[in-house]
């Protein structure tokens, strides 16, 4: 009898082993889906990979890893379809000290968020002013009250810790409909600094739009020219139809739509446009546009601490819904070898101690 309740306590403490064996942080893994199916179906989207860090490091106290970051995902995928290097980077608090942001603008980034309360010299500020994509927490009343030529960024994270946060459907349903240009942090303020640098030169009955190259990405930018003329057509530098974009087009590309007086140009940099008019034009003006195609303001969705593209991104991949996607590099769990020791030394001990506790029942008896 007491050899059964040995061999019974042995089997029972065995099998709570595998639960008291918890994983503990160690180094960092990848995660494959960025520059597997998805990574590339994302940009393909018109959606943003920025950085994030790394899982349970701090950039202020481990300044490294700003740069390594940068490192990992260009390792994965482009930032985005309008160029290869991330500009940018989610910055966790309120406050980011002058050293932290040296080290951001020498590693290439430009644009920090979302919880700052101001962004140092040298680089732009993305702001959080649309709430969570979360379910019972989305907030049509910010998007609906947003200012005009304004962008608003909607958080959303997939996963905190073991717990799976739902999106809300009708919200996206909703927000889907709604006539606002899909964007990105960088798409968005490399979208204003291009349409910045273009201007216009007139020819006779020719005009001659010039947006100025970048030396980062080849984000096209926004003119709105005004003229009194007729328009014959509107050609690239190669002499061949510039292309025409619908009135219904929500995301960024090239090309031109007539409007009252004038034309609505979106451009690539460095490139040289011609519209060719009926007649001489007597007054010619330009104004840069800050929000593509007409459109009254911008959304963005910002992933934050993306470890895992594959979970932050399943729910969206029907949605036109453009995401700026702050990836952080997932930590590896390592076991704990404590505990499965211990359990290999109860393995070897248990022969031994059914052995002894048969002897001692038969010598009881």
């Amino acid at each position: 009898m007491r050899a059964r309740k040995i061999v019974g306590f042995i089997l029972a403490l065995l099998m709570m082993v595998p639960f008291l064996a918890s994983p503990v942080a160690g180094e960092w893994s990848e995660d494959t889906w960025l520059e597997n199916i998805i990574g590339p179906e994302r940009l393909e989207n018109g959606d943003e990979f920025g950085c994030h860090g790394y899982e349970g490091a701090s950039i202020s106290e481990d300044i490294w890893i700003i740069d390594e970051c940068k490192k990992y995902l260009m390792k994965g995928t482009n930032a985005s379809r309008w160029g290869a290097p991330p500009i940018s980077f989610g910055v966790p608090g309120q406050i980011i000290d002058q050293y932290t942001a040296s080290q951001l603008i020498s590693s290439g980034f430009l644009i920090v968020g979302d919880s700052l309360e101001e962004a140092p010299e040298g680089l732009i500020l993305a702001k959080r002013n649309g709430a969570s994509l979360e379910k019972g927490v989305a907030d049509k009343s910010l998007i609906e009250s947003a200012d005009e030529d304004s962008l608003t960024s909607i958080y959303w994270r997939a996963r905190i810790d073991d717990l799976r946060v739902r999106e809300d459907k009708d919200f996206m349903s909703w927000l889907e409909e709604q006539d606002i240009w899909f964007t990105t942090w960088g798409e968005w303020n490399m979208h204003q600094i291009s349409s910045e640098n273009t201007s216009v030169t007139t020819d006779g009955s020719e005009l001659y739009s010039v947006s100025e190259s970048s030396d980062l990405w080849q984000v096209p930018g926004t003119s709105l020219i005004l003229f009194d003329s007729e328009i014959s057509g509107v050609f690239n530098s190669g002499g061949e139809p510039f292309p025409v974009i619908s009135p219904y087009t929500k995301k960024l590309e090239s090309g031109w739509r007539e409007v009252e007086g004038g034309i609505l140009l979106t451009q690539s940099p460095g490139t040289t446009i011609t519209i060719k008019l009926n007649e001489y034009p007597e007054s010619v003006s330009i104004q840069p546009v800050t929000t593509f195609n007409g459109l009254r303001n911008a959304v963005t969705i910002v992933g934050h601490h993306t470890t895992n593209l594959f979970h932050w991104s399943s729910d969206f991949q029907e949605s036109p819904l453009t995401f700026t996607w702050l990836i952080e590099r997932p930590s590896e769990e390592e076991i704990d070898w404590t505990l499965p020791i211990i359990a290999v030394a109860t393995l070897i001990a248990v022969p031994v101690a059914v052995k002894r506790a048969i002897e001692s029942d038969s010598s009881d008896n």
